[in-house]
């Protein structure tokens, strides 16, 4: 396999103010694809009196979006290095707000399903390429690092948030409003895209690798529609087999291709070492923990107990209000003494947040709850900086759009398959015996705090001085 090593074409610098700016910018656009993953989770209930569906099919409102950009994030990374990041982003926002008033007007689920899907695609230009633009913005290493913390506190905010708010728009405005809310955020994100986010490219972007996209999109649909589909048709149906078998031939066929390819969709060199490969994997544990503890959330609070959407989704404020507080400190960690520290944390926190529920009764303590909520919030917050930056730290400048599709797609993947597994869990249990089926979720929930603890013990202690991939120059790939 051969590397190319050209050298990123390097912007004009920009004032610290300028950078700044660029930075606010970027982070209105992801917290609109933060949003958007959790938002529609409390309106579920009145979706699904509105459209007259089920909870299977509440699921896939859900994870059509979260599996479209999930399958699309690293291509459209490097759509960005090849034809222009600030170009893509409006397109991005486009294609979303576009998508959001088709979400806001359908008619049937299928149609709400369609158009989420249409939505994962708008989302999949925004990620990715607002963390590249960021990390061009930014040339200091120490600089980077506390805008990533930034970054993914709004991101961590907006995943936690989407409860409070799609409770309060649901309660005054209906279900639709849901959608209906996206249309003066992508408004006011292209007009200041276009008056301060400078076009940035790489010096030479990669082909696309178009097999390599339908491969990964088959393998990531097809287990995640195993793991939802599954329980309803039931897994000793022939489909079941038939289907883990497809899933299983796309999976062996993508790592296949992409080890044989000189520019692969992702580099399988990438995962050699445990520092990479554990920020990929601790990732998808933090998304799956996060999205299975919401929808449970959701599911218990309204059918069990009998909240409305507003009183369910400020029961998460504790949540978002732990994610707040603790990204961007947990950003100045990784910048002082690098991601060790904040992965522990995320861990300890994660696990103990899912064990306070994990023998969660019909009439457990609000105050419990809302307790346990906190804590999961708390680690959600330590999490996602020291994984971000370990991720991007890894490629160099001029392929900083796929760094950031990688880290993208690992959450996104553990979005959906945290909504396909807790949904699994309870889809066809009663209200009376929700509180019972979800205990295995909150044991979930745990179990990727422990996966998070043994990441932690992968990661460097400091921010390594040199952070080279086999075959790429040096110069290209520093971070202090």
């Amino acid at each position: 396999m051969t590397v190319t090593t050209t050298s990123p074409a390097h912007p004009p610098a920009l004032s610290r103010r300028r950078r700044w700016t660029v930075l606010a910018v970027c982070c209105l656009s992801m917290f609109l694809v933060g949003l958007d993953t959790t938002i529609v989770n409390v309106g579920l209930p009145a979706i699904g009196h509105g459209l007259d569906v089920g909870t299977r099919g509440l699921e896939w409102t859900v994870d059509a979006y979260t599996v479209v950009l999930a399958g699309l994030l690293i291509s459209s990374g490097a759509l960005a290095d090849r034809f222009g990041r600030r170009r893509v982003f409006q397109w991005g926002l486009t294609l979303f707000g576009l998508a959001s008033l088709a979400c806001a007007l359908a008619p049937s689920a299928g149609a709400l399903v369609a158009a989420r899907a249409v939505q994962g695609v708008g989302a999949s230009m925004l990620s990715p390429v607002a963390l590249a633009i960021v990390v061009n913005a930014m040339p200091d290493p120490r600089e980077r690092a506390q805008a990533i913390g930034v970054w993914a506190s709004v991101f961590g905010l907006s995943m936690a948030a989407g409860p409070v708010t799609g409770g309060a728009l649901v309660a005054a405005l209906g279900w639709r409003s849901l959608f209906w809310v996206n249309a003066p955020v992508i408004v006011a994100a292209l007009v200041l895209s276009a008056l301060f986010v400078p076009e940035s490219r790489a010096g030479r972007a990669r082909r696309l690798d178009v097999p390599g996209q339908l491969l990964l999109t088959v393998t990531i649909g097809a287990w995640v529609g195993i793991l939802i589909e599954g329980p309803r048709i039931g897994w000793t149906s022939p489909v079941v087999p038939a289907a883990c078998a497809l899933a299983t031939a796309a999976t062996v066929g993508f790592v296949w291709l992409e080890c044989h390819r000189d520019e692969p969709l992702i580099d399988p060199r990438l995962f050699r070492g445990p520092v990479f490969s554990g920020a990929v994997l601790g990732a998808v544990a933090v998304f799956v923990a996060l999205n299975a503890a919401l929808l449970l959330n959701t599911l218990y609070l309204q059918h069990t107990r009998g909240f409305t959407p507003l009183a369910a989704g400020t029961a998460t404020l504790p949540m978002a209000l732990g994610a707040t507080v603790c990204a961007p400190w947990s950003g100045r960690l990784v910048g002082r003494s690098g991601p060790r520290l904040p992965l522990f944390l995320a861990g300890g926190f994660l696990t103990a947040g899912g064990l306070c529920l994990a023998g969660l009764e019909q009439d457990t303590s609000v105050l419990l709850l809302l307790f346990a909520y906190l804590v999961i919030g708390i680690g959600f917050g330590f999490a996602n900086a020291p994984l971000t930056h370990t991720a991007v730290s890894g490629l160099p400048p001029a392929r900083a759009g796929v760094a950031g599709a990688i880290t993208s797609t690992a959450r996104q993947i553990g979005a959906a398959l945290g909504i396909a597994l807790a949904g699994g869990l309870v889809a066809d249990t009663g209200p009376a015996g929700l509180a019972h089926a979800s205990r295995p979720g909150w044991l979930l929930v745990a179990a990727c705090g422990l996966v998070v603890l043994l990441v932690a013990r992968a990661a460097r202690t400091k921010p390594p001085a040199r952070n080279v991939l086999p075959g790429t120059a040096p110069s290209l790939a520093r971070t202090r």
